[in-house]
């Protein structure tokens, strides 16, 4: 069909001229003009990763991970994970569980912010892009996920004197070697975590093995660890099983076991931590020594340890077991009512002979705590308990403690404004 295009002078025109005659129609034929129609697909804006990563990788900010089962970081592979990421975790048990761990020889480096910290969560969690927190799930909200799990080539002190051992959440009937821990480099570089957010893990493996929240497993000193939290782990918030990474500002809410776990010779320092107990929590502190005869000692400073009263066990404040070794110092012990039915007082226990007699020798320090007594209580001696009543441990408690009411010592709680626990739990840091 051949257009024709007329000016509108020209119209006016031909209708005057029309006017003349009797039952004159004029049509106009408007010009129509179709063009290709193009879909636009949405923008992707997550990725799942499973199985091994064994080539450098890195994980950006604009995409949303989700973890789909057992992820190892392996062949001397570095993952980069951005400031601001949000890792999802599916959800599942046993060999199933969704965890991410860097084996040895392996990197992680993920290096948030204080604005833009690195989330691990569950894929239940409704949080968005963008966002550090969602609304529809809290600290009491556990074992969605496995956990973090970060194993290096320092020295651990293992039974039998092996040089290395299997990390509790890695079975070798599935997982073979990849989960082996310990050597002989104490200054071995597994990377860099800061500012990570971890929550609503701890999946469990088998009957009473649950993941943490963070596990390190020899790591060496090479390693940066700090500005840490966990919230609502089922197992231990943070464990250290041996090695010898320093680890500054580890914040752990409402886990179902143990605060922050020490195991096989830890011989890092550990500086300003704060724990708030939860409604199922166990103890602050479970503290291990040596398992065979290389030996090892932590540094535990500057600690805040928050109970809370209507916790269903009521919750204790610390248990120095099998042959623990170090220090801690400059610790306020605060909230902790009693335990149990009887309300026996909760106390900071050494539980048998052989801690007892590591008081004893000096190779187990208490300094500068101080305990907010709960009612009823009327001196912090009171707290420490020797079970085996083989030490001055009881008598010594007014040299290295004193009672307050109110706390002047302790962590620098300002250090965990940017966390998701000071948000939701309105702790005013």
């Amino acid at each position: 069909m051949k257009k024709i295009i007329w000016s509108l002078a020209t119209v006016t025109a031909i209708i005057a001229a029309a006017s003349c005659e009797k039952e004159t129609v004029v049509e106009i034929e408007k010009e129509v003009i179709v063009t290709d129609t193009v879909t636009v697909n949405p923008v992707e804006t997550s990725i799942t990763v499973s199985g091994d990563i064994n080539a450098d990788a890195t994980w950006t900010a604009d995409k949303i991970v989700v973890l789909d089962g057992r992820v190892f970081i392996t062949d001397g592979a570095t993952l980069t994970i951005e400031p601001g990421t949000i890792i999802k975790a599916n959800a599942g048990s046993g060999v199933n569980a969704s965890v991410l761990i860097v084996t040895r020889g392996s990197k992680i480096e993920a290096a948030g912010t204080a604005t833009a910290p690195i989330i691990f969560t569950s894929f239940a969690d409704n949080i968005e892009l963008g966002q550090t927190a969602g609304t529809n799930l809290d600290q009491n909200d556990r074992g969605l996920w496995g956990g973090l799990i970060v194993l290096g080539n320092a020295p651990a002190s293992f039974d039998g004197d092996a040089e290395s051992a299997q990390i509790e959440g890695v079975p070798t009937d599935t997982d073979g070697d990849k989960g082996l821990y310990g050597g002989s480099d104490s200054a071995d570089d597994s990377g860099t975590l800061q500012y990570i957010s971890i929550r609503h893990g701890g999946a469990l493996i088998g009957e009473g093995n649950e993941i943490n929240g963070l596990t390190l497993g020899a790591v060496g000193s090479g390693t940066t660890v700090d500005n840490i939290e966990v919230v609502g782990n089922v197992d231990d918030g943070v464990e250290f099983f041996g090695g010898s990474v320093d680890a500054t500002n580890l914040f752990v809410w409402a886990q179902g076991d143990d605060a922050l776990d020490i195991d096989q010779a830890y011989s890092g320092t550990i500086d300003n931590a704060v724990v708030v107990q939860g409604g199922i929590s166990d103890h602050a502190l479970e503290i291990d020594g040596p398992e065979g005869s290389l030996q090892g000692s932590f540094t535990l400073t500057n600690a805040t340890l928050i109970g809370l009263a209507d916790n269903v066990e009521n919750g204790e404040i610390a248990d120095f077991r099998s042959n623990a070794q170090g220090t801690t110092n400059n610790i306020l012990v605060t909230n902790f009512t009693g335990v149990g039915t009887d309300l026996q007082l909760s106390d900071i226990e050494l539980d048998n002979e052989g801690v007892a007699a590591n008081y004893t020798a000096g190779s187990l320090v208490f300094t500068n705590w101080e305990i907010v007594l709960p009612e009823g209580v009327t001196a912090s001696s009171e707290v420490f308990n020797d079970t085996t009543d083989g030490s001055t441990f009881e008598a010594d408690a007014a040299t290295f403690s004193s009672a307050v009411t109110e706390g002047t010592i302790g962590a620098d709680t300002s250090a965990f404004s940017w966390t998701y626990s000071n948000t939701k739990a309105s702790l005013g840091f």
